[in-house]
């Protein structure tokens, strides 16, 4: 077995500003760890809304506005999904916060364990309520494994990094366990690196950590945190790229990416699919087209669209971002 299977394990909690080359990072194993080797949708329905309160304990002046709609995926069972639109984005922030620590407490109870994937961007921006009172001292972190959706081949102290970028905005603010969180071997070409991501993934499904779906046979994180770029994709599948249409890897490369840098590894449309929730946190006026886009349906589908989840799926939308729904 290569010497870098699972080396995602290996990051310590260490400033990444004071990481030089990964070669200088122990490798570290959990205790009881082993050491490793398009969805259907229903046209999206009416836009009625009703007025509601945001579910905060904070009083604001904001509303939350709530559209649901059901689809049917390609395995004939229903999803659940809605759509959830602020004023402020400040009131999508407090919460996503409360449904990402609502779902870890559900999954800690029943499982042991809550697997979160994350991408970057804006995104960890918008998990900053975890790190805050009441969740900071709240949520069981011990029991969280953290995964990215996706990851540039670039240094962990590049600006670049997504890792860098949760790390100095999340998760050195929180208590996960160091063997919990599962970084990409930047070391690796971007093919060899996708390789040894998968063999993690199936190692962790081995020692039972991970689910696997039972409709697909991929991987089934409780929660996937997805952004969602201006051109409306998802993770590192871009539109029109070969990649969105990959049915049978868990973990692929991509080294023409249309948005810099040009090398990644990326899940695949299979994997974001088996995820039990799926959250689309999106701001920002430039993405209003492609907001549309992807839940009406209409022109290019941009790979947005192509997001389900097998229990929830959930759109976080601001007013800007939902401005031509």
């Amino acid at each position: 077995m290569a010497s870098s299977s699972c080396f995602l394990r290996s990051i310590l909690f260490s400033s990444p500003t004071n990481l030089r080359s990964n070669h200088h990072l122990p490798t570290f194993f959990p205790k009881n760890h082993l050491i490793c080797s398009h969805s259907t949708s229903s046209r999206f329905e009416s836009l009625s809304v009703s007025s509601i309160g945001t579910g905060s304990t904070k009083k604001s002046s904001d509303t939350r506005r709530k559209v649901k709609s059901m689809a049917t995926t390609n395995i004939g069972k229903k999803e659940k999904k809605r759509v959830e639109i602020y004023d402020l984005e400040e009131n999508l922030a407090i919460d996503l916060a409360k449904f990402t620590a609502d779902l870890s407490d559900k999954f800690c109870k029943e499982r042991g364990a809550f697997t979160v994937v994350v991408s970057g961007g804006s995104l960890i921006k918008s998990l900053r309520k975890l790190v805050e009172s009441p969740y900071v001292d709240s949520i069981d972190w011990a029991r969280w494994h953290f995964f990215w959706v996706d990851e540039r081949v670039v240094p962990k102290n590049h600006d670049d990094s997504n890792y860098k970028l949760a790390y100095d905005s999340f998760l050195s603010k929180v208590p996960i366990p160091p063997g919990n969180v599962y970084a990409i071997n930047e070391a690796l070409s971007a093919e060899a690196a996708a390789d040894d991501y998968e063999t993690c993934l199936k190692h962790l499904v081995n020692t039972n950590i991970l689910r696997v779906s039972e409709s697909t046979g991929f991987p089934k994180f409780d929660l996937m945190l997805l952004g969602m770029g201006p051109d409306g994709h998802v993770a590192s599948l871009f539109p029109g790229h070969g990649l969105c249409n990959e049915s049978k890897k868990w973990v692929v490369s991509i080294s023409d990416s249309p948005k810099p840098p040009s090398e990644r590894i990326t899940f695949t449309f299979p994997v974001i699919n088996s995820s039990a929730h799926v959250a689309l946190v999106v701001c920002g006026s430039g993405k209003a087209e492609a907001v549309e886009a992807a839940l009406k349906k209409t022109g290019n589908v941009p790979p947005a669209g192509s997001v389900s989840a097998e229990d929830e799926l959930v759109w976080f939308l601001d007013k800007p971002a939902s401005s031509k729904l």
